[in-house]
């Protein structure tokens, strides 16, 4: 072969190299997991549930989600900070893993900071105080007086210790001066089955996890743990109104990629999350969940949120003495 006709095939053999870079297909082209590092049933499992039909819609591309339970959130977490950072492996985070659990444990498996792309935030809904039927209380008032005539004996469950349900409680006591006994569970399911069972009696949990349940009657609600109150219980007194000035609570839900994805991926992935959100059935679903349809409009938003509230938390944690039992 003479020496040009060498140059042309290296040349050839070049642009083809070149060109599937060229030519590649837009994300995504695969399924994609999406870790929930709580039990089916809880605030963030369900609202993974509510959106990932809609992403596998617009994409064509299952969203697989994949329950890893236990510490708070934090072993889901784990895994994916160190996941291949190419987008098909996704967190449905949740403030108490992303925000409180770094005020609480001493070793993480992440670096809160660090490990993570924040991409978007997914749902945001206020927490409620409410009680089995069996507890002969009506207001937050009777609450108070009830648990400070008998300190301890009525019980709280969570979602694990450090979960957000969790630290809603701790504050309520320590800014009531009550005393309940925490019981925690591996997950928001798990622990409103024993709610509802009457095994436990007066929850802090979200509304995501409890509303159904109010709505049924299997679980008398209070108080709205919120600024204002609730237009699906426009009825029920906040916490405020009820005699606890200050008390409010929300949890949020938000998807979340390994450090080192690519922007392009995380914009992505933030539009068809917010496209989603604005879906009808998506918006009613969210509203019987309590949320009050809080959005981070890029993700350098949604990154700015968790970085506040990772200082805020922190400083909860402290003021309430709240420790990992």
């Amino acid at each position: 072969m003479s020496f040009a006709l060498r140059c042309v095939s290296a040349s050839l053999t070049v642009l083809l190299a070149m060109a599937p870079a060229s030519h590649a297909q837009p994300y995504p082209t695969k399924p994609i997991r999406l870790l929930v590092g709580f039990a089916p049933g809880g605030g963030t499992d369900i609202v993974a549930r509510i959106l990932a039909p809609k992403l596998t819609a617009a994409w064509n591309q299952q969203i697989v989600i994949d329950n890893r339970t236990g510490a708070t959130g934090t072993i889901a977490a784990g895994l994916v900070a160190r996941a291949n950072p190419d987008g098909y492996t996704l967190l449905m985070g949740h403030a108490s893993t992303n925000t409180i659990a770094p005020a609480l444990y001493a070793k993480l498996p992440f670096d809160p900071h660090k490990d993570f792309a924040p991409v978007t935030l997914a749902g945001s809904v206020p927490h409620l105080v409410s009680v089995h039927p069996s507890v002969p209380v009506r207001t937050i008032k009777e609450l108070i007086a009830l648990a400070k005539a008998s300190p301890g004996k009525w019980t709280t469950p969570s979602s694990g210790h450090g979960s957000m349900s969790h630290i809603a409680g701790e504050v309520f006591k320590h800014t009531t001066g009550t005393n309940f006994t925490h019981v925690p569970y591996k997950g928001a399911g798990l622990s409103v089955q024993d709610l509802i069972a009457g095994q436990v009696k007066v929850s802090f949990d979200t509304t995501a996890a409890v509303m159904p349940f109010v709505k049924s009657g299997k679980l008398r609600a209070l108080a709205a743990a919120a600024p204002k109150r609730l237009s699906s219980l426009p009825d029920l007194p906040t916490v405020t109104e009820a005699g606890v000035p200050g008390y409010a609570m929300s949890s949020w839900y938000g998807v979340f990629a390994p450090a080192g994805t690519p922007a392009a991926i995380v914009r992505v992935i933030h539009a068809e999350v917010n496209r989603a959100q604005d879906l009808p059935d998506v918006k009613g679903h969210m509203e019987q969940l309590g949320s009050d349809d809080t959005r981070t409009p890029t993700p350098e938003v949604f990154a700015a949120l968790v970085k506040s509230e990772l200082v805020r938390f922190a400083q909860v944690v402290k003021a309430a003495g709240i420790k990992i039992e």
